[in-house]
């Protein structure tokens, strides 16, 4: 679609290290029928026409955070959580903490989304947005662990625990292995040839998950009334703050938990420019699936506390919801049925997430940090985005059949979600940065704005959330998941964004002083003229003058027939 070009001013000055001092902006609307983004134009080009569709309907939208949000941990961290806190009454407080927590955030997403509502990637988006300067920094940084540390391996292996549970098998660890080798293949195969199918298979398993965690609700207040074999179902109901827990790292870690069961509720926001009227249905749609969740996961754990008693959720290895199914029907096929439902929910969790971070990654491609780039922009030959896929694929497999279990593979779980949780923080902050950046280019009106009290509330729990895990655990600096340091991936990861910095530097500064060249990004539209991608090119200081003349600040030709911009330059980095 065309853009709107008021003004249009020179290409800019000289960046010899690609940070000339100033923003400029681009305004172009999307084919979703959504208003216009205002975006620095160093970001990934706007997609005026979505190459992967418009498939994603509210219907979709919704239960895309249901199915990334519902997965194996409402059927176990009420027991780990009240082990943290010590009582019933603190644990049944700490999940509407929970919500108030994902409420805000969400609030902080909301508002972004509406900056930019025909970019789909959601964080890569913001955070390209908010920290424009240095050029390409942050892009790097979050490309690297989304790219190469994000993988579904834990759920995989989840997910074939539970299917040999079905068959009351115990499997060696390469059988294990070798199951959720094929669990994520399979799952694979149905996200690679269809989206729209893949979309349809997860609105369906999200259903089933409703309907089980509405059943499990719906008995527990059966159990309450005294209809069912339980005895004395009250009973942990009175004096439920007796034994309540002191320790800061026990509550903390319960903290941590309850926010890692509402993650996913703003998967549907990566997907954003596949959604027709984005903010209307994200309005509706993302506030609805949080809450119902949230109802859900209350009206369970009072179900599991009335069924069981304290002390054997407490010592019990078990699930929370395998302990309530064995106390209520007393059989072994409610517990197979149970296995059942647990594995599907695992299948559910990873088809969402993998659908979202499919678009997380293709847009990382669509920067231009990552090599090949027209290669992950791409819809080819199926309408998806098959590169993406096939990496998360291969990773996954690779963190399924390479590490041994225990310490290996507990620290790259634990570090992957250590830079996640920096990220989040920078984001939100990064929101407040990009208020002032509009407002100094004179942009105003948004569909949607965050409450001042949501943001600041984010920021700090995001602070605790990130401070916390360097505070030692009852068992000392070596009583963590793993045999070493409890805290290694939180500095390992630290460590990682810090050699992304020295990369930047490396990339951006040093070698183009020495090579006599500067980077310049380069727009190129694909076979199809509908993806566009950003193409990092290195330009010779001996024609830097003639590039500069012949290309606007997106990179395209000047004179190009394919869009008009809106450019703007304002000062500050």
């Amino acid at each position: 679609m065309a853009v709107i070009s008021p003004t249009s001013p020179s290409h800019g000055t000289d960046s010899s290290d690609g940070t000339d001092g100033s923003l400029a902006f681009v305004q172009e609307y999307g084919g979703n029928l959504s208003g216009p983004s205002y975006q620095e134009a160093s970001g990934a080009p706007v997609e005026n026409f979505s190459p992967l569709g418009l498939h994603v309907t509210w219907f979709s939208a919704f239960f895309l955070n249901i199915g990334e949000m519902i997965g194996t941990g409402v059927f176990s961290t009420p027991a780990s959580i009240l082990k943290g806190v010590g009582s019933i009454g603190l644990s049944l407080i700490f999940w509407p903490l929970g919500l108030l927590i994902a409420g805000a955030q969400l609030a902080v997403y909301m508002e972004l989304a509406s900056y930019f509502p025909n970019r789909s990637g959601a964080e890569v988006v913001y955070l390209e947005q908010a920290y424009p300067r240095p050029k390409y920094l942050w892009p790097t940084a979050f490309a690297l662990f989304s790219v190469l540390l994000t993988f579904s391996s834990s759920g995989a292996i989840v997910m074939a625990q539970y299917l040999f549970a079905i068959g009351g098998y115990n499997p060696s660890a390469w059988q294990l292995k070798g199951l959720a080798a094929g669990s994520i293949t399979f799952i694979m195969l149905l996200v690679i040839f269809s989206t729209k199918w893949s979309l349809r298979i997860s609105n369906a398993i999200g259903v089933i998950k409703l309907l089980t965690l509405l059943f499990i609700s719906i008995t527990g207040l059966v159990v309450l009334g005294g209809h069912t074999r339980v005895t004395n179902p009250k009973a942990n109901f009175h004096n439920s703050f007796s034994g309540t827990s002191n320790n800061g790292y026990g509550l903390s870690n319960a903290l941590i938990k309850i926010n890692f069961a509402y993650a996913g509720y703003t998967n549907s926001f990566n997907l954003i420019n596949e959604v027709k009227n984005p903010m209307k249905v994200l309005k509706r749609t993302a506030p609805a699936s949080l809450l119902v969740v949230a109802v859900l996961y209350m009206l369970c754990n009072i179900a599991y506390f009335a069924a069981v008693p304290k002390s054997s959720l407490e010592t019990s290895k078990q699930l929370a919801a395998s302990q309530f199914f064995a106390a209520v029907f007393g059989s072994t096929k409610a517990s197979r049925a149970l296995n059942f439902l647990i594995a599907l929910s695992s299948l559910g969790n990873i088809l969402s997430a993998l659908i979202g971070a499919s678009r997380i990654t293709r847009e990382c491609g669509r920067q231009g940090v990552l090599p090949f780039p027209r290669l992950w922009a791409s819809t080819k030959p199926f309408g998806t985005p098959l590169a993406s896929y096939l990496l998360k694929w291969f990773l996954t497999i690779l963190m399924i059949l390479a590490p041994p279990a225990g310490d290996a593979f507990n620290f790259i779980v634990d570090l992957q979600v250590y830079p996640n949780n920096v990220f989040m923080f920078t984001m939100t902050f990064g929101l407040l940065l990009i208020r002032r950046s509009r407002k100094k280019a004179g942009i105003v009106g948004i569909e949607f704005k965050a409450w001042n009290a949501a943001i600041i509330f984010s920021l700090a729990v995001n602070i605790f959330i990130l401070v916390m895990p360097w505070f030692p655990p009852p068992g000392g600096k070596y009583g963590g998941d793993v045999s070493f340091w409890y805290a290694t991936y939180c500095v390992v990861g630290l460590a990682l964004l810090g050699l992304c910095g020295i990369y930047h530097v490396l990339w951006v500064h040093i070698l183009p002083y020495y090579g006599k060249y500067r980077i310049r990004q380069e727009l190129v539209v694909l076979d199809d003229e509908v993806a566009k991608v950003h193409r990092l090119v290195k330009v010779p200081l001996a024609e830097l003058q003639e590039w500069d003349a012949d290309h606007d600040v997106l990179g395209q030709k000047v004179g190009s027939k394919s869009v008009e911009k809106i450019e703007l330059d304002i000062g500050g980095k």
